[in-house]
């Protein structure tokens, strides 16, 4: 593998500030929280998998390229927005919002299940990036969020790869597996992306509305997805939990989510109308 990117690798001379759009923004703002926080993402990790030397490394690797991701977002951020202090914004989000940096067992269940957990999360992250790259036409931006998105899919694959190798028996039944993938998909409704929505875009001094931030980061969120990025999404999920990413089943989830995406998508819109 080539060296990885860095922030001296995005054409930073190019950033047209008349193409930024508000909405998307914000939510770029919010999403340089969630990664930058990742230093407690590799805590959780390299305490739960505490036996496992081997992949020690790995994770630490993981979490600085998340860091890199939210440095770049931020940086462009604060390129767009000059009143964004990013590193106040993380610490009050850092001070609101914890893992359970004490637990030694993986909330999952199992070992096994965390590594499915991640592997949802990042088919999450890749296609998010994915679709704000596609639908800005700020150029930095644009090519930011392709690195990004590059990166989601590796770390995929990273999750994946270690989920098979650690787990070759398949000791999850499919069952388990789906309660854990929609599980952590329905996660994305908690207090860490309304929170950090809410920390990115708010004063210390406004109150805290979880189900209002909610709904003001999904809108932002959620318009920019086309069909071929949460069907891409879904094919890596189907792929983590065992089943074909392509074929009957996996069409037939995909056109389910894309009417439940549009669903939603157009509510939250009528809600802030």
């Amino acid at each position: 593998m080539g060296r990885h990117w860095g922030l001296d690798d995005i054409a930073w001379d190019k950033f047209d500030a008349t193409k930024v759009d508000p909405d998307l923004l914000m939510a770029v703002k919010t999403a340089s929280l969630v990664e930058a926080n990742s230093e407690d993402y590799v805590t959780y990790l390299l305490n739960v998998f505490h036996e496992e030397d081997w992949l020690h490394d790995a994770i630490r690797n993981w979490g600085a390229e998340e860091r890199l991701h939210g440095q770049a977002l931020a940086a462009w951020a604060e390129q767009a927005d000059e009143r964004f202090d990013f590193a106040d914004a993380l610490a009050r989000f850092r001070a609101g919002y914890r893992l359970p940096l004490e637990a030694t067992e993986s909330v999952r269940g199992s070992r096994a299940g965390e590594l499915l957990a991640r592997c949802v999360v990042e088919c999450g992250t890749s296609s998010y990036y994915s679709a704000i790259r596609d639908a800005t036409d700020e150029p930095v931006l644009k090519q930011l969020c392709h690195f990004i998105a590059g990166d989601e899919f590796r770390h995929f694959k990273l999750f994946y790869d270690t989920l098979k190798k650690f787990d070759p028996q398949d000791s999850l039944g499919l069952i388990a597996k789906l309660r854990i993938a929609i599980g952590r998909v329905n996660e994305a409704d908690d207090d860490e992306l309304s929170f950090a929505f809410h920390c990115a875009n708010y004063g210390p001094g406004v109150a805290y509305d979880r189900a209002k931030c909610l709904n003001a980061y999904s809108r932002r969120a959620f318009r920019n997805y086309r069909y071929g990025h949460l069907a891409r999404a879904i094919s890596m999920i189907l792929k983590a939990i065992g089943l074909a990413p392509h074929g009957v089943i996996a069409a037939v989830t995909q056109r389910g989510a894309w009417w439940l995406w549009t669903k939603r998508t157009k509510r939250l819109e009528r809600v802030a109308a």
